[in-house]
C-alpha cells in the first residue's frame, strides 16, 4: 500500500496537504491551550478570596481559642468567634468553587477550540487521502494479479504522466450531417 503517489508533482501535493492539515491541527491545540491558560488566568481572584478566607478563619478560630482561656466567660466569647470562623470557611469554600467553574470554562472552550476545526480538517482532508490510498491499493492489486491484461495503453507512455487515466480512443472521421453531405 502506498501513501503517496509515484509522480513528483502529485507526490509534493500530496505531501503539501498532509503537511497543512497537521500544521493547521497543531495551531489549533497551540491556540486552544493559550485560550485556556488564558481563561485559567480568571481563577486568580478565587484563589486570593479562598486563601483571604482560610487565614481568616483561621486568625478567629485561634482568637476563639485564647478568648476560652477567659475565666467565667470564656465559652460565651468563644461562640461569636467559632461562628465567624465558620463564614471565613464558608469564604474560603467560595473562593474554591469560583475556581473550579473557571477551571470547567477553561476546559470547554479549549476542547471546544481543538474538537471543531481538528473535525473540520480531517472531514476534509481525510475522506480525500484514504480515498486515494485505496484506489491506488485497488489499482496495484488489480495490476499485479496473476492472469491481469497487459495492455501498452495501460503502461505510462513518455507523454504521458503514470498517475492519469489512459485516453479514450480517437474517431476517425467526423459524423455531422453537413460534412457528409459536402465530402468533406
Amino acid at each position: 500500500m502506498l501513501l503517496y503517489a509515484q509522480t513528483p508533482a502529485r507526490r509534493n501535493r500530496q505531501i503539501l496537504a498532509d503537511l497543512t492539515a497537521l500544521l493547521l491541527i497543531a495551531a489549533a491545540v497551540t491556540f486552544a491551550l493559550a485560550v485556556h491558560d488564558a481563561i485559567m488566568m480568571l481563577a486568580e481572584p478565587g484563589r486570593k478570596v479562598e486563601s483571604s478566607g482560610d487565614s481568616l478563619a483561621a486568625a478567629l478560630d485561634d482568637a476563639g481559642e485564647t478568648a476560652s482561656r477567659v475565666p467565667l466567660v470564656g465559652d460565651l466569647l468563644k461562640a461569636p468567634f467559632r461562628s465567624a470562623a465558620d463564614a471565613g470557611s464558608g469564604i474560603a469554600d467560595a473562593g474554591q468553587s469560583m475556581q473550579d467553574i473557571v477551571g470547567q470554562v477553561a476546559f470547554l472552550a479549549a476542547l471546544g477550540l481543538i474538537v471543531v476545526p481538528v473535525a473540520f480538517v480531517l472531514l476534509l482532508w481525510l475522506p480525500l487521502r484514504v480515498r486515494w490510498i485505496r484506489r491506488s491499493a485497488t489499482i496495484r492489486r488489480l495490476r499485479d494479479a496473476p492472469g491481469a491484461p497487459t495492455c501498452s495503453r495501460c503502461a505510462p507512455s513518455p507523454g504521458r504522466r503514470a498517475s492519469s487515466p489512459p485516453s479514450p480512443p480517437r474517431r476517425a472521421a467526423s459524423r455531422t450531417p453537413g460534412a457528409a453531405a459536402t465530402g468533406r
